[in-house]
């Protein structure tokens, strides 16, 4: 039910004719533990409305089994060190990403937080993604 409800709220702010779900999405979706709830679930969503050409929506099945199957580091928990460490860490992440936060190849994906905890913490520390973009 709220898969389908976010399909149709982001397909309508994008001017998007999505129809129907394929049911393989259906599937992942409901296979999927969702770590970071609602919120990844409407990121999820809103990406693959963003990129989809047809009126079908479908989700690449790499964006979830990627997040869900990432080992737990030190990098993936940037924020139980001092300040210093933890924008080092984030730096490195944005620079590896090319200062994208979000996304399967993004420093939120790659640190294994939400993209709205990493988004936080950017301000927080005053980080500017700009200067990664190109690096």
């Amino acid at each position: 039910m709220l898969l389908e409800y976010f399909v149709k709220r982001y397909a309508s702010r994008m001017g998007e004719n999505i129809r129907s779900i394929d049911k393989k999405t259906v599937e992942l979706f409901q296979s999927y533990n969702w770590p970071g709830n609602i919120r990844e679930l409407q990121n999820v969503i809103e990406r693959s409305v963003i990129l989809s050409s047809g009126d079908v929506f479908a989700v690449d099945e790499s964006w979830l089994s990627k997040e869900s199957s990432q080992p737990v580091s030190r990098a993936s928990q940037p924020f139980k060190g001092e300040a210093r460490d933890e924008r080092e860490i984030i730096e490195a992440a944005l620079a590896e990403s090319k200062g994208r936060v979000s996304g399967p190849s993004g420093a939120a994906a790659k640190l294994g937080i939400p993209p709205s905890t990493l988004e936080f913490r950017i301000k927080v520390l005053n980080i500017r993604k700009s200067q990664f973009r190109f690096g």
